[in-house]
Protein backbone atom coordinates (compact mmCIF):
# COMPACT_ATOMS: atom_id res chain seq x y z
CA UNK A 1 0.00 0.00 0.00
CA UNK A 2 1.16 3.53 -0.78
CA UNK A 3 -0.34 7.01 -0.71
CA UNK A 4 -0.67 8.87 -3.99
CA UNK A 5 -0.08 12.62 -3.78
CA UNK A 6 -1.78 13.35 -7.08
CA UNK A 7 -5.29 14.07 -8.31
CA UNK A 8 -4.51 12.63 -11.73
CA UNK A 9 -6.82 9.73 -12.57
CA UNK A 10 -4.26 8.55 -15.13
CA UNK A 11 -1.59 8.07 -12.48
CA UNK A 12 -4.00 6.00 -10.42
CA UNK A 13 -4.86 3.86 -13.44
CA UNK A 14 -1.18 3.33 -14.20
CA UNK A 15 -0.43 2.24 -10.63
CA UNK A 16 -3.29 -0.26 -10.78
CA UNK A 17 -1.89 -1.54 -14.07
CA UNK A 18 1.26 -2.72 -12.26
CA UNK A 19 -0.67 -4.08 -9.28
CA UNK A 20 0.06 -1.31 -6.75
CA UNK A 21 -2.62 -0.58 -4.17
CA UNK A 22 -2.83 3.08 -3.29
CA UNK A 23 -4.93 5.57 -1.39
CA UNK A 24 -5.08 9.19 -2.53
CA UNK A 25 -3.80 11.47 0.19
CA UNK A 26 -6.17 14.39 0.49
CA UNK A 27 -6.00 17.94 1.77
CA UNK A 28 -2.38 18.39 0.74
CA UNK A 29 -2.82 22.15 0.42
CA UNK A 30 -3.68 22.30 4.12
CA UNK A 31 -0.16 21.12 4.97
CA UNK A 32 2.06 22.40 2.19
CA UNK A 33 1.63 24.61 -0.82
CA UNK A 34 3.71 23.44 -3.76
CA UNK A 35 4.73 26.47 -5.79
CA UNK A 36 4.81 25.35 -9.43
CA UNK A 37 6.47 28.52 -10.70
CA UNK A 38 9.83 27.73 -12.34
CA UNK A 39 12.73 29.27 -10.44
CA UNK A 40 15.14 31.62 -12.18
CA UNK A 41 17.61 29.63 -14.25
CA UNK A 42 15.95 26.31 -13.39
CA UNK A 43 16.27 23.75 -16.18
CA UNK A 44 13.38 21.45 -17.08
CA UNK A 45 14.57 18.26 -15.36
CA UNK A 46 15.42 20.14 -12.15
CA UNK A 47 12.00 21.79 -12.27
CA UNK A 48 9.94 18.57 -12.53
CA UNK A 49 12.15 16.84 -9.96
CA UNK A 50 11.68 19.68 -7.47
CA UNK A 51 7.91 19.54 -7.89
CA UNK A 52 7.67 15.74 -7.61
CA UNK A 53 9.78 15.77 -4.44
CA UNK A 54 7.75 18.64 -2.96
CA UNK A 55 4.47 16.83 -3.66
CA UNK A 56 5.73 13.59 -2.11
CA UNK A 57 7.03 15.45 0.95
CA UNK A 58 3.74 17.35 1.29
CA UNK A 59 2.04 13.95 1.30
CA UNK A 60 4.30 12.74 4.11
CA UNK A 61 3.48 15.87 6.12
CA UNK A 62 -0.25 15.33 5.48
CA UNK A 63 0.04 11.66 6.47
CA UNK A 64 1.64 12.55 9.80
CA UNK A 65 -0.70 15.48 10.48
CA UNK A 66 -3.76 13.32 9.82
CA UNK A 67 -2.45 10.49 11.98
CA UNK A 68 -2.55 7.99 9.11
CA UNK A 69 -0.76 4.67 8.99
CA UNK A 70 2.77 5.23 7.70
CA UNK A 71 3.16 4.22 4.06
CA UNK A 72 5.41 5.61 1.33
CA UNK A 73 4.00 8.58 -0.58
CA UNK A 74 4.36 8.89 -4.35
CA UNK A 75 4.47 12.32 -5.96
CA UNK A 76 4.97 13.03 -9.66
CA UNK A 77 5.08 15.91 -12.07
CA UNK A 78 5.15 16.16 -15.86
CA UNK A 79 6.12 19.00 -18.14
CA UNK A 80 6.71 19.44 -21.85
CA UNK A 81 9.83 21.13 -23.20
CA UNK A 82 9.66 22.54 -26.73
CA UNK A 83 12.24 24.89 -28.24
CA UNK A 84 13.63 25.62 -24.77
CA UNK A 85 10.23 26.59 -23.37
CA UNK A 86 8.39 24.78 -20.56
CA UNK A 87 4.78 24.00 -21.44
CA UNK A 88 2.70 23.16 -18.40
CA UNK A 89 -1.08 22.96 -18.24
CA UNK A 90 -2.75 25.68 -20.28
CA UNK A 91 -4.69 28.31 -18.36
CA UNK A 92 -7.27 28.88 -21.08
CA UNK A 93 -8.27 27.96 -24.63
CA UNK A 94 -5.99 30.55 -26.20
CA UNK A 95 -2.95 29.20 -24.37
CA UNK A 96 -3.87 25.60 -25.32
CA UNK A 97 -4.06 26.58 -28.99
CA UNK A 98 -0.73 28.43 -28.75
CA UNK A 99 0.95 25.38 -27.20
CA UNK A 100 -0.37 23.02 -29.87
CA UNK A 101 0.73 25.47 -32.57
CA UNK A 102 4.23 25.43 -31.09
CA UNK A 103 4.27 21.59 -31.02
CA UNK A 104 3.00 21.29 -34.61
CA UNK A 105 5.44 19.72 -37.04
CA UNK A 106 8.32 19.29 -34.60
CA UNK A 107 9.65 17.16 -31.77
CA UNK A 108 9.48 17.96 -28.08
CA UNK A 109 10.51 16.36 -24.82
CA UNK A 110 8.13 15.14 -22.14
CA UNK A 111 9.78 15.02 -18.73
CA UNK A 112 8.15 13.19 -15.84
CA UNK A 113 9.70 13.07 -12.38
CA UNK A 114 8.63 10.55 -9.77
CA UNK A 115 9.48 10.78 -6.06
CA UNK A 116 8.66 8.23 -3.39
CA UNK A 117 9.09 9.49 0.18
CA UNK A 118 8.58 8.06 3.63
CA UNK A 119 9.46 9.16 7.14
CA UNK A 120 13.00 7.86 6.69
CA UNK A 121 13.99 8.20 3.04
CA UNK A 122 13.19 9.67 -0.34
CA UNK A 123 14.13 8.42 -3.79
CA UNK A 124 13.36 10.03 -7.12
CA UNK A 125 14.05 9.91 -10.83
CA UNK A 126 13.37 11.94 -13.98
CA UNK A 127 12.42 10.22 -17.23
CA UNK A 128 12.64 12.05 -20.55
CA UNK A 129 10.86 10.95 -23.72
CA UNK A 130 10.71 12.52 -27.16
CA UNK A 131 7.49 12.93 -29.13
CA UNK A 132 7.23 13.95 -32.80
CA UNK A 133 4.05 15.75 -33.88
CA UNK A 134 2.91 15.96 -37.47
CA UNK A 135 2.06 19.38 -38.88
CA UNK A 136 -1.33 20.56 -37.59
CA UNK A 137 -3.66 22.98 -39.28
CA UNK A 138 -5.47 25.69 -37.36
CA UNK A 139 -8.67 23.66 -37.91
CA UNK A 140 -7.02 20.51 -36.44
CA UNK A 141 -6.01 22.45 -33.35
CA UNK A 142 -9.43 24.08 -32.97
CA UNK A 143 -11.24 20.73 -33.26
CA UNK A 144 -8.91 19.11 -30.73
CA UNK A 145 -9.30 21.90 -28.19
CA UNK A 146 -13.09 21.78 -28.72
CA UNK A 147 -12.99 18.13 -27.55
CA UNK A 148 -11.83 19.24 -24.09
CA UNK A 149 -8.67 17.14 -23.70
CA UNK A 150 -6.27 20.07 -23.54
CA UNK A 151 -7.07 21.87 -20.34
CA UNK A 152 -5.55 19.68 -17.63
CA UNK A 153 -2.61 18.29 -19.59
CA UNK A 154 0.99 19.44 -19.80
CA UNK A 155 1.59 20.69 -23.33
CA UNK A 156 -2.19 20.79 -23.91
CA UNK A 157 -2.52 17.21 -25.15
CA UNK A 158 -3.04 13.63 -23.97
CA UNK A 159 -0.94 10.98 -25.73
CA UNK A 160 -3.49 8.31 -24.77
CA UNK A 161 -6.40 10.32 -26.18
CA UNK A 162 -7.37 11.90 -29.46
CA UNK A 163 -3.94 13.51 -29.85
CA UNK A 164 -2.55 10.07 -30.70
CA UNK A 165 -3.64 10.92 -34.27
CA UNK A 166 -1.07 13.78 -34.28
CA UNK A 167 1.94 11.70 -33.20
CA UNK A 168 4.34 10.31 -35.80
CA UNK A 169 6.84 8.76 -33.42
CA UNK A 170 7.72 8.33 -29.75
CA UNK A 171 11.10 7.57 -28.26
CA UNK A 172 11.15 6.69 -24.58
CA UNK A 173 8.51 5.81 -22.01
CA UNK A 174 4.90 5.84 -23.24
CA UNK A 175 3.60 5.64 -19.66
CA UNK A 176 6.00 8.45 -18.74
CA UNK A 177 4.38 10.63 -21.39
CA UNK A 178 1.03 9.76 -19.77
CA UNK A 179 2.38 10.97 -16.42
CA UNK A 180 3.99 8.00 -14.64
CA UNK A 181 6.91 6.00 -16.10
CA UNK A 182 6.05 2.53 -14.87
CA UNK A 183 9.40 0.72 -15.00
CA UNK A 184 11.15 3.51 -13.11
CA UNK A 185 8.25 3.91 -10.67
CA UNK A 186 8.34 0.18 -9.90
CA UNK A 187 12.08 0.43 -9.16
CA UNK A 188 11.54 3.36 -6.78
CA UNK A 189 8.73 1.53 -4.98
CA UNK A 190 10.89 -1.59 -4.59
CA UNK A 191 13.49 0.60 -2.85
CA UNK A 192 10.80 1.28 -0.26
CA UNK A 193 9.97 -2.42 0.12
CA UNK A 194 6.83 -2.32 -2.00
CA UNK A 195 6.40 -5.57 -3.90
CA UNK A 196 5.73 -4.86 -7.55
CA UNK A 197 5.23 -7.83 -9.92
Amino acid sequence: MIYLASQSPRRGELLRQIGVDYTPITALSTYAVVDETPESGEVADEYVLRLARAKAQAGVVAMVAQGLVSYPVLGADTTVLCQGRLLGKPQDRSEAEAMLTQLSGRSHQVLTAVAVSSLVRSVSQVVSSTVWFQALSAADIERYVDRGESMDKAGAYAVQGLAAAFINRIEGSYSGIMGLPLAETADLLRQHGILVP
